[in-house]
């Protein structure tokens, strides 16, 4: 049997309808398939591949590792560097407020992690979430999830949470001294891109102040450059009280984290100690290849570089059957009238090289979220597949 075969018949399909691409090895911003096909990818293995596929600074920081040692011991027993590093380097990015990492192994994780910290500190078990919201995957962060067609079938899920508009400033009161926390997407991404106003995150800060309720952002992906910013809420002029990252993260390897500060972080340790607990979070390969994404971020001024190209994006990208592009930096949405509209497009594009995708709650929006360090070259022939591709259904 061949791999196309064997992906069939022995691994577990999430849809019936894969998309069958076989890639053969991937660097930069494209993937190759084993009979020579190149493809542009224009969504970063969905918010993973922030600085490209297998970055020479990331494959250099593994291979250093490789040569040292793997897992050791379950999280925090043994003094890593590469853990410890990677925290600091974290922790440089964001204010004095956030200065403790617990390290996991993906977004779902994250949240998981996050939520129960969230409980533990207030000891308040009402948690309140945003409509179209998605957080993962696992039970914890489903039951926060913002879609009931993706919860319905794994129902009872967590008891006690609510959902509200994002950017609703009315719907905040439904916030109360029983919330242990609201956790949000800075930039809703599975709803196809919706930025709050500035003045709806300030307002949310101060009742979240007023109750005593604890602010999760999600960045799983508007984190790590995506937005301009290193983190999505430079944007808006607050401070979460624990950020939640993944995907980007890590330069292609798994990894997430919550982070806090030390005296809410504190509540883990007690009563009962032990209070969350991962065998491989903060693998010291992938926290390594996440250091060397920071660093590569950092020295090759890539969010100096987000907006440009964004913009460039928005001028090339006009056609009577795009109806707005929704972004925040390089997470963008482009709108057409439906999904019947839209998902032939998409299957053009990607016969002709270029791999784009739409959003879980939002099928009639082109999602387009590329590397960061796409050149303004690669965009214009990127926008020029995509045009033809319209084209073509004409």
């Amino acid at each position: 049997m061949n791999n196309r075969q064997l992906f069939l018949s022995i691994l577990a399909q999430t849809t019936d309808f894969p998309l069958m691409i076989e890639i053969e090895k991937a660097e930069g911003i494209y993937m190759y398939g084993p009979d020579g096909k190149v493809y542009m990818d224009l969504i970063s293995g969905i918010g993973v591949s922030n600085i490209g596929h297998r970055h020479p600074k990331v494959l250099e920081a593994i291979q250093n590792q490789l040569d040292k040692y793997l897992h050791l011991m379950v999280y925090g027993e043994y003094v890593q560097s590469p853990q410890v590093q990677l925290a600091k380097a974290l922790c440089d990015t964001l204010s004095g407020h956030l200065d403790n990492v617990y390290f996991v192994n993906s977004g779902s994780e994250a949240v998981e992690g996050a939520l129960k910290l969230a409980k533990r500190y207030t000891n308040r078990r009402e948690i309140i979430s945003c409509v179209n919201a998605y957080h993962g995957s696992s039970h914890g962060s489903l039951s926060v999830g913002g879609n009931e067609i993706f919860k319905r079938a794994y129902r009872p899920l967590l008891p006690g949470i609510k959902n509200v508009v994002y950017g609703s400033f009315h719907q905040l009161n439904q916030i109360t001294e029983d919330t242990a926390a609201f956790i949000v997407e800075t930039i809703q991404g599975e709803a196809g891109i919706m930025v709050a106003c500035p003045d709806y995150f300030q307002a949310l800060r101060k009742k979240c102040d007023e109750t005593g309720t604890l602010l999760i952002l999600d960045e799983i992906q508007a984190g790590f450059g995506r937005t301009g910013k290193f983190w999505a809420f430079e944007h808006f002029g607050i401070v979460p009280d624990i950020l939640v990252c993944a995907k980007g993260m890590g330069g292609g390897m798994p990894i997430g984290a919550f982070i806090a500060n030390k005296d809410v972080m504190g509540a883990f340790k007690n009563n009962p100690l032990l209070g969350h607990i991962t065998t491989f979070g903060g693998h010291p390969v992938s926290a390594a290849a996440s250091l060397a994404t920071i660093k590569v971020i950092q020295e090759e001024k890539l969010l100096e570089q987000v907006e440009q190209k964004a913009n460039l994006f928005k001028k090339l990208l006009i056609h009577p059957k795009i109806k707005s592009i929704r972004n925040k930096g390089l997470m963008m949405a482009v709108e057409f009238e439906s999904f019947e509209v839209l998902k032939p497009i998409i299957d053009r594009a990607i016969e002709n090289g270029v791999i784009t995708d739409w959003f879980l709650f939002c099928d009639d929006a082109m999602r387009i979220a590329p590397p960061l360090i796409i050149t303004e070259k690669e965009i214009e022939k990127a926008c020029g597949v995509i045009l033809e591709a319209i084209e073509g259904g004409s």
